[in-house]
C-alpha cells in the first residue's frame, strides 16, 4: 500500500507543469556604502536604456518613478543623516522621484509595501523627505540604471543616480563627529590602553580640531606603549599645527628612525619630506 501511494505521488507531480527561472531584465542590485560611522544600503533594479530615449519617454516626467524597476528601491541608513539641511530618521525608505526637466523632486517615503511606485496608492502624507534637485548632463552614455556613492569624506557623500545622460546628485551628511567624539570620551574616562590614546589622537589630527588635547593623548600612547613610528608620526603633524616646527622636526626624525628599522618605506619618505618642508618653514621665520 505505501508503495502504490508513494508511487502515485510520484506521477501526480510528473504531470505538474515545469517551473522555469527567468533570468530578469532588469537585474537586481544592492550597494552598501560606508560614510563614516553610518552605513547606507540600496536595494533596487537596475533597468536598461536598450535603444530607448528614458527621461520624458520611457520615464515620463512629471509621474512618480520608483528609481528603478521591478520593486520599489529601498533606501536604508543605520544612523540619523542630513540630506539638503533637513533630518532623515534612521530606518527603511522607498526612494522615489519625480523627474522633470530642468528638476527633480526625490521623496523618502515611509511607506516600503507598494509594488513598485505604487501609483494610485502612494500618498504624499506617508513621505518622510522631500527635496528638489537639479539634473545634469554626463558626456557619454549610461546604458544601465546606476545608484552610486561618490565625494567620499568621514562627513559627507553624494548620492548619485545616473541613467542614460542624466546624473542627479543627492548631497549626504553624516554624523560622525558626534559619534566620534562620544567614543572618545567614553574610552578615554574608562580603561584607555595607549591604542586608545593614539586612536583619539589620530581623529583629532585628522579633522584638524583640538591639537593640544590630541598631543597630549600621544604623549601619554607613546608613555604607555612605547616609541613607534605611527605615535611619532601623527605626534609631529600635532606639533607642526600647534607652530612648534623644532618639536615636529624631532618627532618626525624619530618616526622615521623607527620606520627604517621596521622597513616602512612610504613612512620613512613622508617624514623626509615633512622635515623638509618644515626646516624651511623655521628658516623663514
Amino acid at each position: 500500500m505505501k508503495f502504490l501511494l508513494l508511487f502515485g505521488l510520484i506521477f501526480l507531480t510528473s504531470l505538474l507543469p515545469a517551473q522555469i527561472t527567468h533570468p530578469k531584465a532588469s537585474p537586481y542590485s544592492e550597494i552598501t556604502q560606508h560614510v563614516g560611522l553610518t552605513s547606507i544600503t540600496i536595494k533596487y533594479s537596475r533597468p536598461g536604456t536598450k535603444g530607448r530615449k528614458v527621461f520624458g519617454n520611457l520615464v515620463p516626467y512629471g509621474r512618480i518613478w520608483r528609481v528603478g524597476a521591478n520593486a520599489s528601491t529601498k533606501f536604508t541608513v543605520d544612523t540619523d543623516i542630513i540630506i539638503q539641511g533637513k533630518m532623515l530618521p534612521t530606518g527603511t525608505y522607498a526612494l522615489y522621484a519625480f523627474p522633470e526637466e530642468d528638476k527633480w523632486e526625490i521623496v523618502f517615503h515611509n511607506n516600503t509595501t507598494h509594488w513598485g511606485d505604487g501609483r494610485t496608492a502612494y500618498n504624499p502624507e506617508e513621505d518622510e523627505l522631500r527635496i528638489k534637485v537639479e539634473p545634469d548632463t554626463i558626456p557619454y552614455t549610461q546604458e544601465n540604471f546606476l545608484i552610486s556613492f561618490d565625494s567620499l569624506d568621514h562627513n559627507s557623500a553624494s548620492m548619485q543616480l545616473i541613467w542614460e545622460k542624466t546624473r542627479v546628485s543627492i548631497p549626504i551628511s553624516v554624523p560622525t563627529d558626534d559619534l566620534m567624539m562620544g567614543q572618545i570620551n567614553k574610552q578615554i574616562s574608562g580603561s584607555p590602553t595607549a591604542q586608545t590614546y593614539y586612536e583619539a589622537a589620530r581623529y583629532l589630527q585628522e579633522q584638524g580640531k583640538e591639537h593640544q588635547t590630541a598631543l597630549n593623548y600621544l604623549e601619554k600612547a607613546i608613555s604607555i606603549g612605547g616609541d613607534t613610528y605611527y605615535y611619532y608620526r601623527v605626534k609631529s603633524l600635532v606639533q607642526a599645527k600647534l607652530g612648534d616646527y623644532k618639536a615636529a622636526i624631532l618627532s618626525a626624525q624619530r618616526s622615521l628612525d623607527l620606520a627604517k628599522k621596521e622597513g616602512k618605506d612610504e613612512f620613512v619618505r613622508m617624514n623626509e619630506k615633512n622635515i623638509i618642508a618644515w626646516k624651511q618653514l623655521l628658516e623663514n621665520k
